[in-house]
């Protein structure tokens, strides 16, 4: 698979080699097939090649949702929670790194015991105080890369999470833009109801008065009451839907229910860009999406370990040194004469068994491969998540174009239709039918126009939300 191009040299020269440590990292380039290609549901008039900004949400030019995606990046629970994770990997990679620093231990104890009388001299006294004090220093020579793949792994880890992080806010910043979104577009479609509701009720009050003077009988009004009723009981279900968006926002920026500013349910007009969306190409898909990112280091990371695991092949050679003294007494403890020292190599090699190790090595190999193939996965499903959602905006799109033409066509009839009733040239069930079809042309454009909203965030969110990759730390990087 071409897009293992990314990944295959760094991890299997590690799967390979006899001992080193795992992969330094490299930074992937795309490949050929995506490198420079445009999106196949890239239609002209409808994205444009232009690259995505960071901020995307503010192209949409709206104060009140700039306010609420700085709430949600400040106080959002799951952001919250994914940074504690980048603090823990940190936490782990400085641990990795301190096995380079060499190890001091320091010990001391007294007590108070007898002697065996073997061991004590003529003259002797067998009880007394025992008093002992000590300093060890040990530091592995990482001749066979045990303690730099630890490194490059845990370096992998932060990386990996970090980009799980981007990943999240990405996700909250197209949360709340959708979720605003929908209350403005259930605020419109509340609108589009009512005026459907008063058009219902000018033709009941015109059907009555007809019915009044005999032009008309009673069925006639009780189908349009029937038609007035039905509208009339979309208009709760329209407000619980605007009520739950306006909740979730709530949720997203970190607020009870009772703490959302009452101007964020103002907008009355659905939420939408009108010109072209900037998408960019294949390359810039790869290097923005944090879970292809995430995937990569996740990769990485795992071919180190099997550096780790190769190390154990060999010997572990520590250099260090003792220094103690041992007395009888505190006065005597730090006199020349008990002090002792000790300073040489100590090397540690499991043999002859070292199925164990092979063992260990071939599981190190087979989740590298395992994460190899995730990464080949995440790649394929970012490339068909963004087709997908550029292909749905377009038919989005041009059904609500139809639509728009459909509410023009059913709007000229019923004009027609109401003239021709005021003059007694029509029965009623002309005029019924011309009413319902109006009403519900209208309705299915309104909701049409919130599902416009709705694939213009999820064609940001595929494209990986565009965002702009907070700078590695310097500790991070050594």
């Amino acid at each position: 698979m071409q897009i293992r191009k990314l990944l295959l040299p760094a991890v299997s020269a590690l799967a390979l080699a006899g001992c080193a440590a795992g992969p330094d990292h490299v930074s992937s380039a795309p490949t050929p097939d995506v490198e420079t290609s445009p999106f196949l549901s890239a239609e002209a008039g409808v994205v444009s090649s232009a690259p995505l900004p960071s901020d995307w949400w503010r192209l949409y030019d709206d104060p009140v949702l700039d306010g609420l995606v700085a709430d949600a990046l400040a106080a959002n629970t799951d952001i919250r929670q994914a940074a504690a994770r980048i603090q823990r990997a940190r936490a782990q990679l400085r641990g990795a790194r301190a096995d380079r620093l060499p190890q001091v231990g320091l010990t001391a104890s007294a007590g108070y015991g007898r002697t065996s009388e073997a061991q004590t001299l003529p003259g002797q006294d067998r009880d007394g105080g025992q008093f002992a004090i000590g300093a060890d220093v040990a530091y592995e020579v990482d001749l066979f890369g045990r303690v730099s793949s630890g490194i490059a792994a845990a370096r992998g880890d932060v990386a990996a999470a970090r980009a799980d992080a981007d990943a999240v806010r990405v996700m909250v910043v197209a949360d709340t833009t959708r979720a605003y979104a929908d209350a403005a577009s259930a605020t419109a479609r509340l609108r589009v109801a009512q005026s459907i509701v008063g058009l219902l009720e000018d033709s009941l009050r015109l059907t009555r008065k007809r019915h009044d003077a005999g032009y008309t009988d009673g069925l006639a009004v009780a189908r349009i009451e029937s038609l007035l009723e039905q509208r009339a009981a979309t208009i709760p279900a329209i407000d619980a839907q605007r009520r739950a968006a306006l909740f979730a926002l709530a949720t997203l920026t970190g607020r009870a229910p009772a703490a959302l500013p009452a101007n964020i349910g103002e907008r009355d007009v659905p939420l939408e860009i009108e010109a072209p969306l900037p998408v960019g190409d294949g390359t810039q898909l790869l290097a923005r999406r944090p879970d292809v990112r995430a995937a990569e280091q996740r990769a990485l990371a795992e071919g180190a370990r099997i550096g780790i695991a190769r190390a154990d092949l060999y010997p572990r050679i520590t250099l260090g040194g003792s220094i103690g003294s041992n007395a009888s007494s505190l006065g005597n403890l730090f006199t020349g004469g008990p002090l002792g020292f000790v300073l040489g190599p100590l090397i540690d090699w499991a043999f002859p068994n070292r199925e164990p190790v092979y063992a260990r090595i071939e599981a190190a190999q087979a989740d590298a491969a395992g994460s190899l193939a995730a990464f080949d996965g995440t790649v394929l499903v970012a490339l068909q998540e963004a087709e997908t959602a550029l292909s749905n905006y377009a038919r989005s799109l041009e059904r609500r174009r139809i639509l728009t033409a459909a509410v023009q066509s059913a709007e000229r009839a019923a004009r027609i239709v109401r003239a021709q009733n005021r003059e007694g040239l029509i029965n009623s069930l002309d005029t019924l039918d011309a009413e319902r079809t109006l009403a519900e042309a209208r309705a299915t454009l309104a909701d049409q126009d919130a599902d416009v909203s709705r694939q213009q965030i999820a064609v940001f969110r595929a494209l990986g939300g565009g965002w702009s990759i907070e700078p590695e730390n310097a500790d991070e990087q050594g």
